[in-house]
């Protein structure tokens, strides 16, 4: 029994109704794939730039930093500190020399001309700890064969001189009572000066010890076991490494005459020194005026050598006309033209190069003269990554 035909009718219309009802086809009819969907047109940030987990030079020459890169910058992630406003003092810049504090190193010297031989406890060696008065090696005196002979024989001569004395004496003493006291001690006066003189005449043919003067480390070491040298000769230097001073040259002494309060040595990369004024000279040296500072120990503190070139900034007793903004030293990079700028962090994820003229402050921050405001943050960490950006 064949249906309504208002049933079939419905049924038709609930199928076209369906989803799926498009895909459906008889047998042996061909139909073409679905077409790909259409990708997503990128987000774009209010810069008008891409989003990107890569820094991206926008058209101005600033830069657009992710945060997620920032965090890889440097080493703790970009940091930036404030400009800073205040009378800072003013800070002349002089070429040092890192050198051993007077107080505490010296020089051990050969007073006569002879060969050198290992001490008691060997030849003393670069960064070998030693104490006031320990031997660091022997100098056997550099004599002839008749000077040797005649030494020799002079010695034997004070050697029977000193047994006629020490019997006399004992003679003497024998007699006490009987003779006078005062010839008593007379004679072991006279017996005691001559064990003098043949202890001074033995010495003189002997070797002779080369003791270090203080107490301190081996700096410098210019002999070996059975090196000849010569009178005067410098055959060790020792120093307290924890005791060093820095002498400066200032080239214009009148810079000098308000007088120096202090200073610190400027060791690159916003790393510095603190340095105590000890005095100047008041004679030129190589058309320069000595000026010497005493290291100040710090945590941290870089070492430092014997004979290292430095740069001193000295503080002097000045004041400036007006007060001045001061960054950290790390912040400062260089253009392609070699002139100094900063990166200015005025947005979350923008930077700004800024071109500053700069002076030297101290050895961890620098006055800038042009080019910065107070309150502006700065890239004091990360700077150099920043600035290799294209």
């Amino acid at each position: 029994m064949s249906k309504p035909l208002s049933t079939w009718a419905a049924l038709l219309a609930f199928l076209t109704l369906q989803p799926g009802a498009a895909a459906l086809a008889h047998e042996g009819h061909e139909h073409a794939e679905p077409a790909a969907a259409t990708a997503a047109a990128p987000v774009k940030p209010v810069t008008g730039q891409p989003l990107s987990e890569a820094p991206l030079r926008l058209p101005d020459g600033s830069l657009f930093v992710p945060k997620s890169v920032q965090r890889r910058m440097g080493a703790q992630g970009l940091r930036t500190a404030p400009v800073a406003s205040g009378n800072f003092p003013r800070v002349l810049s002089l070429p040092g020399q890192v050198i051993a504090d007077p107080g505490s190193g010296g020089r051990v010297q050969t007073l006569q001309a002879g060969r050198l031989a290992a001490g008691p406890e060997g030849l003393a060696v670069l960064g070998q700890r030693v104490k006031k008065g320990q031997i660091l090696a022997w100098l056997e005196p550099a004599a002839g064969a008749l000077e040797k002979g005649a030494g020799q024989a002079a010695l034997a001569e004070l050697t029977a001189q000193e047994s006629l004395l020490a019997s006399r004496v004992a003679r003497l003493e024998q007699l006490e009572g009987s003779v006078p006291a005062k010839d008593i001690e007379q004679a072991r006066i006279e017996l005691r000066a001559f064990r003098q003189k043949k202890a001074a005449v033995a010495g003189s043919l002997g070797r002779e010890a080369l003791r270090a003067p203080v107490d301190g480390v081996i700096g410098a070491a210019n002999g070996v076991a059975g090196q000849v040298v010569d009178a005067r000769e410098v055959v060790f230097e020792v120093f307290d490494p924890a005791r060093l001073a820095v002498q400066a040259q200032a080239p214009d002494p009148a810079a000098l005459a308000a007088g120096v309060e202090g200073g610190s040595l400027d060791l690159g990369q916003g790393v510095g020194v603190e340095l105590a004024f000890v005095g100047m000279g008041r004679s030129l040296q190589a058309q320069s005026l000595p000026v010497l500072f005493r290291v100040q120990p710090q945590p941290d503190m870089p070492q430092l050598v014997l004979g290292q070139s430095v740069q001193v900034l000295a503080r002097v007793r000045q004041s400036r006309a007006a007060p001045v903004l001061a960054i950290p030293a790390s912040a400062l990079v260089r253009d392609g033209d070699n002139q100094a700028r900063v990166w200015v962090h005025g947005a979350p994820e923008r930077f700004e190069a800024r071109s500053v003229r700069v002076e030297p402050l101290d050895g961890t921050r620098v006055a800038v003269i042009q080019g910065l405001q107070a309150g502006e943050q700065v890239v004091r960490d990360g700077a150099v990554d920043l600035n290799r950006v294209r």
